[in-house]
Formats: C-alpha cells, sequence, structure tokens
C-alpha cells in the first residue's frame, strides 16, 4: 500500500480491490476455492471488520489534510488552479473520491473543512465508522 494516498480509484478499480483482499482472506484462511462458502461468511471467520479501501480512503483523506494545510505546490496541483492545457478526457480527481468518500457535501465545504484539524480529524473518523 505505498504511495496509495496518490492513487484515484474509481468503481472498476475499486471492485478490482475487493477481489483481491477477498482472494487474500481465503488463501490466508486456507479456504479453497472449491468449498461453497460466501464472503460474509470468510469476513466472519476472519473476524474482518475493517477493509482495504475504507483504510486506503483514510490514508488519503489524512494525506490531503496535510497537503492542503501547507498550502504550497502541491496544494495547486490537488485542487486543480494548476495553468495549462488538460487533456479532453475528464479524469477521476482524488478530491471528487474523496467528497463521495465522506459523504454529501461540494469540494469547497471539503477545503473549509480541512483548515481545522479537529474538524477534518472527526470528519475522517466519521467515515471511517460508517464505512462508506
Amino acid at each position: 500500500m505505498y504511495g496509495c494516498e496518490a492513487w484515484t480509484i474509481s468503481k472498476q478499480i475499486q471492485n478490482k480491490l475487493e477481489v483481491t483482499e477477498m482472494w487474500f482472506l481465503r488463501r490466508m484462511l486456507r479456504i479453497p476455492w472449491t468449498a461453497k462458502k460466501t464472503n460474509e461468511r470468510v469476513l466472519n471467520e476472519a473476524n474482518k471488520r475493517r477493509s482495504l479501501v475504507r483504510t486506503i480512503r483514510k490514508r488519503q483523506a489524512t494525506f490531503l489534510g496535510h497537503v492542503m494545510r501547507r498550502g504550497k505546490l502541491e496544494h495547486l496541483v490537488t485542487t486543480g488552479k494548476f495553468e495549462g492545457k488538460r487533456s479532453r478526457r475528464q479524469r477521476e480527481k482524488i478530491m471528487d473520491g474523496l467528497a463521495t468518500w465522506l459523504g454529501p457535501g461540494k469540494v469547497s465545504d471539503i477545503l473549509a473543512a480541512v483548515k481545522d484539524r479537529d474538524l477534518w480529524r472527526n470528519m475522517i473518523a466519521n467515515a471511517y465508522k460508517q464505512g462508506t
């Protein structure tokens, strides 16, 4: 998971991460692929509450708070206020993914919340507990 703070996670990549995580759990628990066990049973056997995607989102949010409070070049790149031409294909941004994970709200609301460190930590903790 080194460098996962800079990943953009689309629905397709999220599904691949969840499939890979389930494959890892089945391998660690030595459950053969021919066994008829549902994913819920495997998760219960592993006593697994946290998800790999949730952990990545939490790390992204804490890194975003660090970058935004710092206010240097990374801040400009992350918010998209960097001069130059963009490609015609609209790409998913880190801010869009975090906005959906943190709950209803605009990107501007998130950028305002980042300035207050305690508020930002509470927002991350609530989103992580809810498991969205």
